[in-house]
């Protein structure tokens, strides 16, 4: 769940695994921002599936748009506010939980407390060892390779600005840097 998405994302990874072909994408109408700050991603494409809650008795189905995308992710999906509008849905971040009406009452999604917190442990680290070794375009190129259309942009992640590198610790010897917008005042 991710409320502050406006899209929701399917990883290339998922799409296979579920034995879904990738040529049944269409292409997307743009990229964007917010995977990585100050740049940008080109998704593989769009697909709309159907996405059910409930259970057998209590149940919601709606066809969603997922945008996506070439490079791995540590979730298979990220449900966002299109995703909520379409089930007219209410997540509850605190308890962890989604609720939105069925036919015959509330359904009501939810996970552990110890799930969320292994997912969270295993994103930071990810990003984490990507930023580190600064293999990120490598990890990107490689996701970008099964698009189904040669005409379609690649993955492309470039900075929307300039960008500076700035000593994290300037009297270090080690030389370590980070990659900061050239566009930030001096505060």
């Amino acid at each position: 769940m991710d409320g502050g998405s406006g899209l929701n994302i399917l990883y290339a990874e998922t799409l296979d695994a579920m034995g879904i072909d990738r040529s049944r994408l269409r292409p997307s109408k743009a990229p964007f921002h917010g995977v990585v700050p100050g740049k940008q991603v080109m998704p593989l494409g769009q697909i709309d599936l159907p996405v059910t809650f409930g259970t057998p008795s209590n149940y919601r189905k709606e066809v969603l748009t997922f945008e996506v995308m070439g490079f791995h992710g540590t979730y298979h999906a990220i449900l966002g506010r299109p995703c909520y509008a379409k089930f007219m849905a209410i997540p509850n971040y605190t308890y962890l939980k989604l609720n939105l009406s069925g036919p015959n009452g509330f359904i009501t999604i939810g996970t552990s407390f110890q799930k969320a917190y292994e997912c969270d442990v295993e994103c930071c680290e990810y990003a984490a060892a990507i930023t580190v070794t600064g293999d990120l375009a490598v990890h990107l190129a490689e996701g970008a390779e099964g698009q189904p259309d040669s005409k379609q942009s690649p993955t492309s992640f470039e900075p929307t600005e300039g960008i500076k590198e700035v000593l994290l610790d300037p009297s270090s010897s080690d030389g370590k840097a980070v990659r900061i917008s050239a566009t930030l005042s001096p505060k």
